[in-house]
């Protein structure tokens, strides 16, 4: 199958872009990486949810993404689309629970390379910014441009989506 990375801004309209391509397949599953660690994330997710209508099964997985991905094609083989929601939310995760960020980068690329299902995964463009004015703000963009450009590398479609208005930039 294929894999597909969406990458954009905060709000630009990743997920709902997402949710679109995804849409003919008869099987959706979103494996959603969030925490809902605040008021505020509580909110976020349940305006997320309420994108999705009930044809939708949700994984919830801040950590194990790579797990997830191989167990949710491996459920469900045929017309099946799994969306990843989103990476730079399991990126922080990771870096807060003192994992190797490069380790489980390449362990997510063989899971995406194995996986059965049509994959898209969405992770936000940190590198259009100003430079973080902390060590621990500059190491996370560092590693997410890293994590986007090896996703992109293997990903068969790149978009990039500004405004709500996707631009493919692979192939």
């Amino acid at each position: 199958m294929t894999t597909t990375l969406i990458l954009g801004g905060a709000r630009s309209g990743k997920s709902r872009r997402a949710l679109a391509l995804a849409e003919p397949f008869d099987r959706k599953i979103l494996i959603a990486t969030a925490q809902a660690l605040d008021h505020e994330m509580k909110a976020r997710i349940a305006a997320h949810r309420a994108e999705r209508d009930a044809t939708w099964q949700t994984i919830e997985e801040p950590l194990q993404l790579q797990d997830a991905i191989i167990e949710a094609g491996a459920l469900h083989p045929s017309n099946t689309v799994i969306v990843v929601d989103c990476l730079t939310l399991w990126l922080s995760n990771l870096m807060h629970a003192g994992q190797p960020p490069d380790k489980e980068t390449a362990s997510l690329i063989q899971a995406a390379g194995n996986c059965t299902a049509e994959l898209i995964l969405i992770s936000n463009e940190l590198g259009l910014g100003l430079v973080p004015e902390t060590e621990l703000g500059r190491g996370f963009r560092d590693c997410q441009g890293r994590l986007n450009q090896s996703v992109a590398a293997v990903a068969d479609t790149v978009e990039f989506v500004v405004a709500g208005i996707p631009m493919k930039l692979k192939p």
